[in-house]
């Protein structure tokens, strides 16, 4: 049970909406800008600070810019996982590619190089730098680099 003592708010309205989560909604005209930015590499800050230049009155957050990337870069890559879309864009990007799997279930090794690096490494006599000293990855598996030096530097 509930008893009213007083009808009257003991403070006044708010003058913006700034904290609350109504007016920190993505409009569709904020997502495709989102988007769009995002297809041409705009970091994320840049694309907060389009965003308030386009409307003042605007309380988007870097969060929800990161936000909308992501859910963005999960429907371009659909229902395959992270690792299924890398390979088919080698394969798109005809990309020279090789991997080895473990248990025919895991990638163990995976290799892949640039088309045209490839033509470098045919036309000129190169010397290789090959490094995995200290490269690892969040996993700690390795990471091998390889640098070709041309003649020409």
């Amino acid at each position: 049970m509930v008893k009213l003592i007083c009808g009257m708010h003991n403070h006044e309205l708010v003058k913006t909406l700034i904290g609350h989560p109504y007016a920190r909604q993505l409009t569709k005209d904020e997502k495709n800008i989102i988007e769009d930015m995002t297809k041409s590499m705009v970091k994320p800050r840049n694309i907060l600070l389009t965003l308030k230049e386009h409307n003042a009155n605007s309380c988007t957050t870097i969060k929800q810019i990161y936000n909308a990337r992501s859910v963005y870069r999960s429907s371009i890559r659909g229902a395959d996982t992270k690792k299924q879309h890398l390979m088919k864009l080698l394969e798109c990007d005809q990309y020279i590619h090789w991997h080895r799997l473990k248990d025919e279930v895991l990638v163990r090794d995976l290799f892949w190089c640039h088309p045209d690096a490839v033509k470098l490494c045919n036309g000129c006599h190169l010397v290789f730098l090959i490094d995995s000293t200290y490269k690892t990855n969040r996993y700690k598996l390795s990471l091998l680099d390889i640098v070709g030096v041309t003649p020409t530097g």
